[in-house]
């Protein structure tokens, strides 16, 4: 059993039974007259840890109710006013910079939490849980190379700490050490450790050993179904919709955006003149993928349309094609999409995969195909492109590409809404 956390300096020892009093409205939802009690004791007695503390709580508990960033701020300084006072058990420092942490990351103010953060681990050095929150901060802000530190830090302290384990994993994986990340993963998820079975950690594993050969993947990617994680073993994504219609491959008519489709088969030549302009004009307006998707080869794209934004640049070289997708605001408004040309030269291989969501279906139409050693696997069934012709495919399940042909592959994306969200959905749902 856990020790119950030692709240009260011998001060607040003799006005126990205020503070009690004033808990009690707290926990009973009276959260106005919880905070009116508070500030009255820490008007009355300035020098009190816990009445102060609980001033705070009632704050933090106003905020939500009242949905007000303002008062959480005020509460967050509050929480920080406590540890600058004199004789604050240990346990209410540990439990105000927390909150005090956590409440900062909330309203998105990542640097303050992380220097709220660096405080409590320099306060409570040995404690390798405050350095596991650190090394979360650093990686909340893109700082990998920190947040690795702490972890390494936390792993000499503590060689068995699984969420330790998991998040260093991730951070060599991210470095493309993917032989090296695979025991942490591994041993991380399971140590069954609070903050280890997360989606993410079963992902990256299971993408890890594929990109090994190793067939093990697919025993993760069932448990991560099992617990919840993904959809299916295939479908994978992890920001998603729950109860949209899944399956891999879907025809036109399916969608119900036949419109859509009959305007790209239809415009296929002027879309395919269009793309070649731009590539003959050697302005580097084709960007390598950036994901670390590829195990080798070239493929580059040409971005006209990202999370439902238009580059108006772009479409200035291929004002035909922009005007053309225009009247499909399922495509141009897609905000957890994009639309783009991709360019793939031979002796490419692009790794098993899975998109983001599955509040998305891929449209591929093809341009310029060879007429063999192009083809692309969703889940189990491979396929091939044709050019005028479009193939539709839910991204959020396993796909995998081959171009084993003697000239490049040229076709151009176009990512539509799920047909089943509502257009209150599609309002709505965060961009990614």
């Amino acid at each position: 059993k856990k020790k119950k956390p030692k709240l009260l300096n011998k001060f607040d020892k003799t006005i126990k039974a205020e503070l009690d009093a004033a808990e009690k409205l707290r926990k009973k939802g009276k959260i106005e007259e919880a905070l009116k009690a508070f500030e009255a004791l820490v008007d009355q007695y300035p020098q009190s840890p816990r009445a102060r503390y609980g001033k705070a709580q009632s704050e933090d508990d106003l905020a939500e109710k009242i949905r007000s960033n303002e008062m959480l701020q005020k509460a967050i300084n509050t929480y920080d006013e406590v540890v600058s006072l004199p004789n604050v058990p240990s346990d209410l420092i540990k439990l105000s910079l927390k909150r005090e942490a956590d409440r900062q990351q909330f309203l998105g103010r990542m640097r303050s939490s992380l220097i709220t953060l660096q405080k409590l681990v320099h306060l409570f050095p040995s404690d390798t849980s405050f350095k596991n929150d650190l090394g979360v901060g650093y990686l909340l802000i893109g700082d990998n190379s920190n947040a690795k530190k702490v972890y390494e830090e936390v792993l000499s302290m503590d060689p068995n700490d699984g969420f330790a384990k998991v998040h260093y994993g991730f951070i060599l994986k991210a470095e493309n050490k993917i032989a090296e990340s695979i025991p942490y993963l591994k041993e991380g998820i399971e140590s069954g450790d609070p903050g280890t079975n997360d989606g993410r950690f079963y992902f990256h594993l299971g993408d890890a050993l594929q990109r090994m050969g190793d067939k093990e993947a697919y025993t993760w990617y069932e448990l991560g179904y099992q617990r919840g994680h993904f959809a299916s073993v295939w479908q994978r994504s992890l920001y998603n919709v729950k109860g949209l219609k899944a399956q891999p491959w879907w025809t036109a008519k399916e969608t119900g955006y036949v419109e859509l489709v009959k305007s790209l088969e239809k415009n296929w030549k002027l879309i395919r003149d269009e793309g070649l302009a731009v590539m003959d004009k050697k302005r580097n307006l084709f960007l390598p993928e950036d994901e670390n998707l590829r195990e080798k080869g070239d493929w580059s794209q040409f971005t006209l349309w990202q999370q439902g934004r238009k580059n108006e640049n772009s479409c200035k070289s291929v004002p035909k094609t922009c005007a053309l997708l225009e009247r499909f605001p399922e495509a141009t408004g897609c905000r957890r999409g994009q639309i783009k040309y991709s360019i793939m030269h031979p002796g490419t291989h692009v790794w098993p995969h899975t998109g983001p969501t599955n509040c998305r279906l891929r449209m591929h139409l093809g341009l310029v195909i060879p007429k063999e050693g192009c083809r692309i696997r969703c889940a189990q069934d491979n396929r091939t492109w044709e050019e005028g012709k479009v193939l539709i495919f839910d991204d959020s399940f396993e796909h995998e590409v081959w171009q084993d042909a003697e000239s490049y592959r040229l076709i151009f994306i176009v990512d539509v809404w799920h047909p089943e969200l509502t257009a209150q959905e599609r309002r709505t749902l965060p961009a990614i």
